[in-house]
């Protein structure tokens, strides 16, 4: 057996000599230069920022570059608590469950949870697209463009109706309290040009059945805080991850009887 060789080109990339960034700066300590004796977020010093500010602003900094004011801050905050738990019902939050229940290493509840949470279905996987639509169509009259939408799309035989990115409907219903979540940041200082043109949007697909899902608030949101679209899922990865862990955690200590099994009888199998 004889095997043939042909040329391969020398590469020509031309590679950095060192890692370098923008968003952290650490000074070594004097006996040991792997060690940090001070570190800076862009220029601003680790300790002053925990003496002086949030978690929320410095979350805020360490994505944008720069420190929110009053009104982003608030707003940001109380987006945190709105998405810190997706719910029981969330296929990511199931996951968790049944990995705590089944005995999982604690330090992997959440990484299984998130890789699930990384999905389309009302998850981070949808993220960016959202925000990417927002941002195209914030000039558009809302109303238009809903009756525009939705006579170029029809609802699925099965399953909720998404006729754009961030909207639909949940369990073939309007997600209420997601509406109530839109509605209160809408109307804080630090709410912009997404959240009230998507509320505006969002009472246009209200008379069909459809209108804001959780996707949407984020991404109006992270797109009225100044996030870039590619932020946008690992930001809402973020935020709703304690109530991923929490829920992971909480069957951790118990029997795998704590979940429920499915019967003999919901088991279909057809016929050959």
């Amino acid at each position: 057996m004889s095997s043939k060789h042909r040329n391969i080109e020398k590469r020509k990339y031309q590679f950095t000599e060192k890692i370098s960034t923008q968003i952290w700066h650490e000074h070594p300590c004097p006996e040991n230069p792997y060690l940090p004796q001070s570190a800076y977020c862009y220029g601003y010093d680790l300790l002053e920022l925990i003496n002086k500010r949030s978690y929320t602003d410095v979350f805020y900094l360490i994505f944008r570059g720069e420190l929110p004011t009053l009104e982003q801050s608030d707003l940001l905050e109380k987006l945190m608590v709105a998405l810190i738990n997706p719910g029981p019902r969330h296929p990511a939050t199931r996951g968790a469950m049944i990995a705590g229940v089944g005995k999982t290493d604690p330090s992997l509840i959440l990484p299984i949870s998130l890789s699930i949470f990384s999905g389309t279905h009302v998850g981070a996987g949808c993220i960016e697209e959202a925000m990417i639509f927002m941002s195209e169509n914030i000039d558009k009259n809302p109303g238009i463009l809903a009756k525009n939408l939705l006579s170029n799309s029809k609802p699925p035989s099965e399953g909720d109706w998404h006729p754009a990115p961030g909207f639909g409907s949940r369990f073939n219903g309007i997600d209420m309290l997601t509406h109530e979540f839109a509605k209160r940041l809408s109307c804080m200082l630090g709410a912009g040009p997404a959240l009230q043109w998507g509320e505006e949007f969002a009472t246009s697909l209200k008379p069909h059945g459809i209108g804001w899902l959780v996707t949407g608030v984020a991404a109006a949101t992270f797109c009225d805080l100044g996030f870039h679209p590619r932020v946008g899922p690992g930001l809402f990865q973020l935020l709703c991850a304690p109530g991923l862990l929490a829920h992971g955690i909480e069957l951790a200590n118990k029997p795998f009887t704590a979940m429920p099994f499915p019967s003999d009888k919901d088991y279909l199998i057809e016929d050959e």
